[in-house]
């Protein structure tokens, strides 16, 4: 039987050799061959003769390779395969290559890596002379070996040629020895910090994203409501119109003229509400809201806005004081100095050319309302909480000058200047409170007279005057007498002094009495004016909280000329001119509506 093999058999010397082996019944015949193959014949049938040829070339082959620094690795691959085939009967259709280099064969030749010697290829002992050692740089070997090698010439390792002598010689005590291939570990790992890496960058992207939409997605609720807001409004304006235009002829020939109020525009004041007072600056042609500041965050308290009369459209933001703004008023020297009260304790007068606080004054009490002496511009007033009001001269910036005796909380005042009427020359203060009225008589300087006038007890929110016609609107909210919300209007008058001894006294009277609906939760402030074009004729203006509209009366007849609905309830209304045009403004917590008088 012939085996042909592609590997040539060649010894660690580099010769090629020709030998007879003989196992069991069969002989194996090395022929020499070149170097690129090597044919192995086996014949059933030698002579004997040779066998101790084969002996004696076994002996040498023997002692050749223990002594060799390297054997070939062929040399093994032959052994086995011989063994192999001494074993077992090996068919001719069948690849001796491929059999030995079976998994099998693999891993046993993995196997036996860590366990033998690289010189002699034995393996290793843990005691003897054949135990495991080392050099320093860091190869292993059986003791004896590496010892014979050192001791022999040889003075570098025989794997990497690094300098070695015997002294570099330790020992390890190990049974077996194999090196754990973590390169695709470490790859492994960088990749996975890559990616984690990776995964961070893109959590904390879509952590902004989600950050960014919920802000768009806040927005879009806003501006949406603003639309919803906007649009009911619009659809109210359109109602009221056309309600002011449907009114019956009979209310239109009870006034002097046929005039009525219709819609103009509506401007948002403040998103988050928290609007109180409206007033109007002449001067600069602008109207003033109260309100939060829009930046409560940045810059908290509350201020006015300015909304200019010619685009009607908000312009800019002024802060001002701390807390909430309960009233607001100009002199009548058109110098756009706003005086303003508010819950922080303290008046304040404004620049608002500049606007900037001019001038501030501590009352130590809540202050619920203010106003100017409109005889004095040097003076100005403030209702406190607790019923007290004070007199401030503006030429002294430390404290007030006069304290007039306290009531109850001054709801509202209003300064009435002297004027050359026969019923009621004389000027003064006009205190409205939760409790009723009193007139305090500016007599000169700071000597004030008062007179309580005659006005119902315990229900009255609001005291407005018209000072041409000497009258005064007084608001009484719903009672258990009287369901339904009131506004009198209330003539001044001065008993003439009979005795010398008595002084004259101040009063009232009703004139007119306009009843709205049957709720009144907030404190409102109404207005009592003159008709536009009406030639003496007046209007009275007040805000129903109960269908959330601003109502206008005659003054004269008493009818109801308009009702103009709103968003929420009418807090404030002012009424002012521009360019000889009439012009009605009506305040609620959010919203400005305005509205000219045609």
């Amino acid at each position: 039987m012939m085996i042909t093999l592609f590997q040539p058999l060649i010894l660690a010397c580099g010769v090629s050799c020709r030998t007879y082996l003989r196992m069991e019944d069969m002989e194996v015949e090395v022929a020499p061959v070149s170097s690129e193959a090597s044919v192995i014949v086996v014949s059933e049938s030698e002579s004997s003769t040779e066998e101790e040829d084969v002996a004696e070339y076994l002996v040498s082959v023997g002692n050749a390779s223990h002594y060799c620094s390297k054997v070939d690795c062929e040399w093994q691959f032959s052994l086995t395969l011989l063994s192999s085939v001494s074993s077992q009967p090996v068919s001719e259709s069948e690849d001796p290559v491929a059999a030995a280099a079976s998994p099998a064969g693999e891993a046993e030749a993995d196997e036996g890596e860590g366990e033998t010697c690289s010189i002699c290829f034995e393996p290793w002992t843990m005691a003897g002379d054949h135990r495991l050692a080392a050099l320093r740089c860091g190869h292993l070997f059986g003791f004896i070996c590496i010892s014979r090698w050192l001791t022999g010439g040889g003075s570098k390792c025989p794997q990497c040629n690094k300098p070695a002598k015997r002294g570099h010689i330790i020992f390890l005590y190990a049974r077996k020895l194999k090196a754990l291939d973590n390169a695709e570990e470490v790859r492994l790992k960088s990749r996975l910090e890559l990616e984690q890496g990776s995964r961070r960058m893109e959590q904390l992207e879509v952590a902004q994203c989600r950050q960014q939409m919920q802000l768009m997605t806040d927005e879009n609720v806003r501006l949406r409501k603003e639309v919803e807001e906007l649009r009911r409004w619009k659809a109210q304006a359109a109602f009221g119109s056309s309600q002011g235009a449907s009114l019956s002829s009979s209310q239109r020939q009870d006034s002097s003229s046929g005039g009525h109020y219709v819609f103009s525009k509506a401007v948002l004041v403040s998103q988050t509400g928290g609007s109180r007072v409206l007033s109007y600056c002449e001067p600069l042609g602008c109207l003033l809201a109260s309100q939060p500041s829009p930046q409560a965050t940045l810059v908290p308290g509350f201020g006015v806005k300015k909304i200019s009369t010619a685009t009607l459209k908000p312009s800019q933001y002024v802060p001002i004081h701390s807390k909430q703004i309960r009233g607001l008023a100009f002199s009548q020297h058109q110098d756009s100095l706003l005086l303003s009260a508010a819950l922080d304790n303290t008046i304040k007068l404004t620049s608002l050319m500049t606007n900037t606080v001019v001038q501030a004054y501590n009352t130590g009490r809540p202050v619920w309302s203010c106003c100017w002496c409109h005889d004095n511009n040097n003076y100005i007033y403030a209702g406190l909480a607790n019923g007290s009001v004070l007199v401030y001269d503006t030429r002294d910036t430390s404290t007030y000058v006069q304290e007039l005796a306290p009531l109850c909380p001054v709801v509202s005042l209003s300064y009435i200047p002297r004027a050359a009427s026969s019923m009621f020359p004389c000027g003064g203060l006009i205190a409205g409170s939760l409790e009723g009225g009193c007139f305090w008589e500016h007599v000169e300087g700071t000597t004030y007279t008062p007179h309580i006038l005659p006005l119902e007890s315990g229900n009255c929110t609001d005291i407005q005057v018209e000072p041409d016609s000497r009258h005064c609107l007084v608001t009484y909210r719903p009672g258990r007498a009287n369901p339904s919300l009131r506004c009198v209007l209330m003539e001044l008058s001065r008993t003439p002094q009979t005795d010398s001894r008595q002084p004259p006294v101040c009063s009232c009277s009703p004139v007119q009495t306009f009843t709205a609906g049957s709720s009144c939760k907030l404190l409102t402030k109404n207005a009592v004016f003159k008709r536009p074009a009406g030639e003496g004729a007046t209007l009275v203006c007040a805000g129903d909280e109960a269908t959330n509209s601003t109502m206008v009366w005659d003054a004269g007849t008493g009818a109801l000329l308009q009702k103009m609905p709103a968003d929420l309830p009418v807090l404030d209304i002012c009424p002012f001119e521009v360019n000889q045009s009439s012009f009605l403004a009506s305040l609620t917590e959010k919203m400005l509506k305005v509205y000219k008088w045609e």
